[in-house]
């Protein structure tokens, strides 16, 4: 990606909604040249979609939580089944398997502390291959609106 392509991905994830021909001028470039690099960082994979932010609180969902959750017996089998299961509750808003003491961290978002806890209970109480979960209540979240490319360390 060259400097170009890394401004329009920056424009881009501060606001999807705008017109191509917005998008060129806040650049400096032609419309034809800011839309044939937009289509190839499509194509190429860079950009791999537009969404909607929404908040949470309006969808009735101000309690959010991490969930770190270890399954037994470590197998390709188990992880990709309790992936799968638990991307598909509708609780849950993001699923990550990563290594270390937990198998995974899961990301749900609930109306209230209690139907955190129904949902513990319900949806990972009865499942055989957890051996462990533990739930962290999130206070405060904040996210980075632009991700940017990083430079190899050691190049100048």
């Amino acid at each position: 990606m060259d400097e170009l392509d890394s401004a329009i991905v920056e424009h881009l994830q501060r606001d999807a909604r705008q017109t191509n021909r917005e998008l060129a001028r806040k650049l400096g470039i032609a419309p034809s040249t800011c839309l044939e690099r937009v289509r190839a960082l499509r194509n190429r994979g860079v950009i791999t979609g537009y969404h909607a932010a929404v908040d949470l609180r309006a969808l009735n969902r101000p309690v959010q939580a991490l969930l770190a959750v270890q399954v037994r017996p470590l197998s390709r089998e188990v992880i990709e089944g309790f992936k799968q299961y638990a991307a598909g509750l509708p609780e849950v808003l993001s699923v990550f398997v990563v290594a270390g003491s937990e198998d995974f961290l899961v990301h749900v978002a609930v109306p209230d502390v209690d139907q955190l806890h129904s949902f513990l209970l319900d949806r990972f109480g009865k499942r055989r291959e957890i051996v462990t979960f533990r739930s962290s209540v999130i206070y405060q979240h904040l996210s980075n609106p632009v991700t940017s490319p990083l430079r190899p360390t050691g190049i100048e």
